[in-house]
């Protein structure tokens, strides 16, 4: 009988969490809600959570005084009044100053007041932003149990299942020790040890991988969405509920590490469940488009929005296409809106999808590249016969095109979590954002120590080149000074061709790409050794600090090189902040030249105007070009910004017209 209830239990939590699907507000509704949020924030407001530091702070040396039984008995006392939610002001800060001392038993870690606090603000359902180093790991651990003992379970995200796994077995004493079981879902694991895993209190795992075990929970139970549902599955289930029943049982309570990056960045990005269709040969149809495509004139027969990743075919091209593709023999090619289709997706990978961009070539496979975090997306591929289109451009082996059998947005996913918090270090810059979309305000957590990097002066030369040649010299001569180096890039092709000069000039370096991703917390840890240089295309989600050596801290600390500025300021930030973690010295700069891709895209005027006024070397008018260069990163942001929000529309429409889907 207690199996039953408990599948049950399982199976109503998972339908339960598909039919909450929050809406946009509009009109009052959302000034209602706004008001709302803005009530929230005040009973959460820094200084009332300062209060319950201070206070859990006054607490910490009677608590150290006890013996481990006597602690542990302290510990049942204050989850009991959790679980019952019996929670006064009292036992919030007795719970904080429990956990702390917990963590300091168990992980030799002893919090400091920042973390304290951003652990409150979290527990408070906030997005916190904490700067690089200031221990972001302990912070989410200190607010991971109380959020368990709340809400019975906690999901938390991270970047990668490197990062999941970690966390999972470094903090699993400490959650031992406060009566919560942990676990951590990793791509290779059974179905049978994922059930097992997500019925723990504190599970680990990356927004791709717990997204795609909800869908799948979809596709299980897509059928068992009336009243008598649970019946009916405890009937059809038998003994083996966990072989059809839902994998997760239901949605409560998430804490995303790098937030911004998942929920803003990714968070449009759709999750699909796809299977190949059998007896679809379409590979030989995809080179023929490719064929086609190679022979038209660009002007006269096509014209490409690099900015929107379109394609438009205009008169001539279509007739000049329709005459080559009349001679293949494939059955789709009698039908002109298809053919027609096939081509542009044929141009827009030829002109818009790069090698060392977009993608990469692995073990004969096109593999995508994530563009916010440089790391490869080895099981991903992208929709409408695009990804057979670069397959067939690359000359490798074309899959078969896939079915969708179900898909869902992260934004979407993670709004229907009853309760969400975060934390990252470059949150502030879409606070709005957050606020809108998500209901969640953010919070920035001040430093333990004083920050005292050094911003330089930003840098624009004419050509690409000069901008390199001046970028090489700064780098040699800052190692030679014994000042570690990180230089960021914007995609592994620009990554390798910094490495290659470096090479030439007879600079030891090392590379962190999707290439070399493998030893990527060997390459962290040895970055900021005396001379080191370091070349990485993207620092988010690393999960490992830059530590200085002696002779790097007296030299002046690590200093962080842009070789070109991202499409968003925070990705910029997250970079910059490497250098002058927890109260070490450091500098930055960027460097920039007017044939970059984001003045080109976003203020293409501007760029004529400037490269009128100079004519080799560096930029005279530097400070008016820095302007134009902020100019054209905040257009950036406001697009992809629109971009986000028809994705918001369109699922706000798919669950008021869809439900269930």
């Amino acid at each position: 009988m207690t199996q039953a209830l408990t599948r049950y239990a399982a199976l109503h939590g998972s339908i339960m969490s598909r039919r909450r699907v929050p809406r946009t507000l509009k009109g009052l509704d959302r000034l209602n809600a706004w008001l709302q949020l803005r009530a929230a924030q005040r009973r959460s407001r820094p200084s009332v959570l300062w209060r319950h530091v201070r206070a859990a702070e006054a607490l910490a040396p009677a608590l150290r005084s006890h013996s481990e039984a006597a602690f542990d008995e302290q510990v049942m006392r204050i989850r009991e009044r959790f679980i019952r939610r019996d929670v006064d002001t009292d036992v919030l800060r007795r719970a904080l100053a429990v956990v702390r001392e917990a963590a300091r038993r168990e992980t030799g870690e002893e919090a400091y007041p920042v973390q304290m606090l951003g652990a409150m603000a979290l527990y408070h359902g906030r997005i916190i932003e904490m700067l690089t180093g200031e221990g972001k790991t302990l912070t989410g651990s200190l607010a991971a149990p109380l959020i368990a003992w709340t809400h019975r379970s906690v999901h938390v995200l991270t970047v990668n299942d490197y990062l999941a796994r970690r966390d999972a077995h470094s903090r699993a004493g400490l959650y031992r020790r406060l009566g919560c079981s942990v676990g951590a879902i990793q791509q290779e694991q059974e179905p049978l040890e994922r059930f097992d895993i997500y019925a723990r209190a504190i599970v680990y795992g990356t927004p791709k991988q717990i997204t795609a075990d909800f869908l799948r929970d979809q596709l299980r139970v897509a059928p068992l969405g009336a009243p008598w549902a649970g019946r009916m599955a405890l009937a059809r289930f038998g003994d083996d509920a966990r072989a059809m029943g839902p994998m997760i049982p239901g949605l409560r309570a998430a804490l995303v590490d790098e937030a911004d990056a998942v929920l803003i960045d990714e968070g449009v990005v759709p999750l699909i469940i796809a299977q190949s269709r059998r007896g679809d040969d379409m590979a030989r149809v995809y080179h023929e488009a490719c064929s086609i495509a190679a022979k038209l004139d660009e002007g006269p027969d096509y014209a490409v929005d690099h900015l929107r990743k379109r394609a438009e075919i205009r008169r001539r091209g279509l007739a000049r296409a329709e005459q080559m593709w009349r001679a293949c023999d494939a059955p789709i090619w009698r039908a002109p809106r298809r053919a027609e289709e096939l081509i542009r997706q044929a141009l827009i990978a030829r002109h818009c999808y790069l090698r060392g961009k977009q993608y990469d070539i692995v073990d004969g496979r096109v593999v995508i590249v994530d563009e916010y975090t440089g790391r490869f997306l080895a099981d991903r591929s992208w929709e409408h016969g695009l990804h057979q289109a670069v397959e067939a451009k690359e000359g490798v082996e074309v899959t078969a095109d896939r079915e969708t059998l179900a898909r869902m947005s992260f934004q979407r996913f993670f709004r229907g979590y009853p309760f969400l918090c975060g934390m990252t270090g470059t949150a502030a810059d879409a606070s709005r954002e957050m606020e809108h979309v998500y209901a969640r305000p953010v919070s920035r957590i001040p430093t333990h120590r004083p920050m005292i990097r050094v911003q330089w002066p930003m840098r624009v030369f004419r050509r690409p080149e000069d901008r390199d040649s001046a970028l090489v010299d700064e780098i040699e001569r800052l190692s030679r000074e014994g000042r570690p180096v990180l230089i960021g890039t914007r995609s592994i092709e620009a990554s390798e061709a910094l490495s290659a000069r470096l090479a030439a000039r007879g600079l030891p370096h090392k590379v962190l790409n999707a290439l070399h991703d493998a030893e990527e917390a060997e390459l962290i840890s040895g970055a900021g050794a005396a001379g080191a240089i370091t070349v990485a295309t993207n620092m988010a989600g690393r999960g490992t600090d830059i530590l200085l050596d002696p002779a790097a801290r007296a030299a002046g600390g690590l200093v962080v090189l842009l070789s070109e500025m991202h499409g968003a300021k925070r990705i910029d930030r997250q970079f910059i902040g490497r250098a002058g973690r927890q109260g070490d010295p450091g500098a930055a700069r960027i460097y920039a030249s007017l044939k970059d891709e984001l003045l080109g895209q976003h203020l293409r005027p501007a760029r004529t105007l400037l490269e009128s006024s100079c004519k080799e070397g560096e930029v005279t008018m530097r400070r008016l070009a820095a302007r134009c260069f902020r100019l054209a990163q905040r257009r950036s942001e406001a697009r992809a910004r629109r971009g986000r929000a028809d994705v918001l529309r369109q699922d706000d429409w798919i669950d008021k017209n869809l439900p269930g889907w």
